[in-house]
């Protein structure tokens, strides 16, 4: 696998698993709760909702767009998700991710050089890779926000980046 790939690949998966951290160990209520009662524009998320859009989201940009795969999402449906459970969101998540680790390790150098025509645009394949991880980041920070205010401004100790880099990111 690509250098290039392998490092957009460990920076998901990292984001991937601060959210299982910071959501596996909630119950139904803190998964579900919003910290405003606004609704549409002024409406805010849950831990449920930021999960299954960000799951979403990432399936959009690399199996759909990237990976050209038939158009399957429904954003809208992601902002109306309630969870049963953390297991259930955590479930989801993986399974997107392993969607993203199997086209992501198929693509072929060749493939990062191109373009892709989303909604009207066109739009580089490594800038589609950059934004799904800048989307997935800035989701997370909300979703570190909302979990403070469940806890009433606790918040959840999680390694810093040089604290979780593996064996083979600190070679460089």
């Amino acid at each position: 696998m690509l250098t290039e790939i392998q490092n957009y690949l460990q920076r998901i998966e990292d984001l991937h698993d601060q959210i299982t951290g910071l959501i596996a160990d909630l119950p139904a209520e803190a998964l579900n709760w919003r910290p405003t009662d606004q609704v549409d524009d002024h409406a805010s998320n849950s831990l449920a909702v930021l999960t299954v859009h960000v799951a979403g989201a990432e399936h959009f940009w690399i199996a759909e767009v990237i990976g050209r795969q038939p158009p399957t999402r429904d954003r809208d449906a992601e902002f109306v998700t309630e969870a049963a459970n953390a297991a259930d969101l955590i479930r989801h998540l993986t399974g997107t991710g392993a969607e993203t680790r199997r086209i992501l390790t198929a693509l072929a150098e060749a493939e990062l050089n191109t373009t892709r025509d989303v909604k009207g645009r066109t739009v580089a394949v490594r800038w589609a890779l950059l934004h799904v991880i800048e989307h997935i980041a800035l989701h997370l920070g909300h979703m570190q926000i909302t979990y403070q205010l469940w806890q009433e401004g606790r918040s959840k100790y999680w390694p810093r980046w040089f604290e979780r880099l593996g064996d083979e990111e600190k070679k460089g």
